[in-house]
């Protein structure tokens, strides 16, 4: 599809798309989807998760993901969540509208600039034809469509989290897949651990992927915070939380 040109660029996109397993692995079931399991009722409204976004051992930048209020689009209210990355001389804001039941995406708006170079991309899902219409413009003049078709509902990568968060039992062994646009993905939860971040030390999930591209910590709690990504591609970039905040009057 879409030729990335940055290094930043890919470091993000590989973010997004280890972010979204890692909530997704930490909540479903061997052999069910995420639209079979019932999800928890927890507010996740208000919560705003920070990332310190780093190469090996350098610093790249921040990354801040935010839990807004439902809104109104097209005459129905919907879920909306921001991904906000910074690193040097790149900027991707996401905003990302979802059903309030199944958590599956409606429409993601990203805005990316690059130097001086911004990039507007929409992503328009119908789940009822497992289609979604990517739209791409750069600057004010060219513009590139994709339809990509699936065999059944599609996710995204940073949305599944909310999907996979909701579900309540995890068990050692538990095998967890995404239907992306571009692949299927499985993650496979192999231990409960301790892990330190920035943010604290907490007990967390390890999930890894087959074949091992990904490693994911999520918190053993209610929450299911997700406080580390590991990826072993690209350049083996990680995201480690560094502040985790929850304002209850959102």
């Amino acid at each position: 599809m879409f030729k990335i040109k940055t290094l930043y660029l890919a470091i993000l996109l590989s973010f997004l798309l280890v972010a979204a397993f890692c909530l997704l692995l930490a909540k479903k079931t061997i052999g069910k989807t995420i639209e079979e399991t019932k999800p928890a009722q927890l507010n996740f409204i208000g919560e705003k998760i920070t990332y310190d976004v780093k190469l090996g051992k350098l610093y790249l930048g921040k990354a801040q993901f935010n839990n807004l209020p439902n809104e109104q689009l097209n005459g129905k209210v919907l879920n909306v969540m921001t991904l906000e990355t910074k690193v040097t001389q790149f900027t991707d804001t996401e905003k990302i509208y979802s059903d309030t039941e199944t958590f599956l995406p409606v429409r993601v708006e990203r805005d990316i600039l690059k130097v001086l170079l911004r990039e507007k991309i929409t992503e328009d899902y119908n789940q009822n034809k497992f289609a979604v219409t990517i739209t791409k413009n750069i600057g004010s003049k060219s513009q590139e469509t994709l339809v990509i078709e699936k065999d059944s509902p599609i996710h995204n990568a940073v949305l599944l989290p909310y999907s996979v968060r909701r579900i309540p039992d995890l068990e050692i062994g538990k095998i967890i897949v995404a239907n992306l646009p571009l692949r299927k993905l499985e993650l496979k939860l192999v231990s409960i651990e301790e892990i330190k971040v920035p943010a604290g030390t907490f007990k967390a999930y390890h999930f890894v992927s087959t074949p091992k591209r990904i490693e994911i910590w999520i918190s053993a709690d209610e929450r299911r915070i997700p406080l580390k990504i590991q990826s072993s591609e690209l350049f083996g970039y990680s995201l480690v939380m560094s502040e985790y905040a929850f304002d209850h009057k959102i």
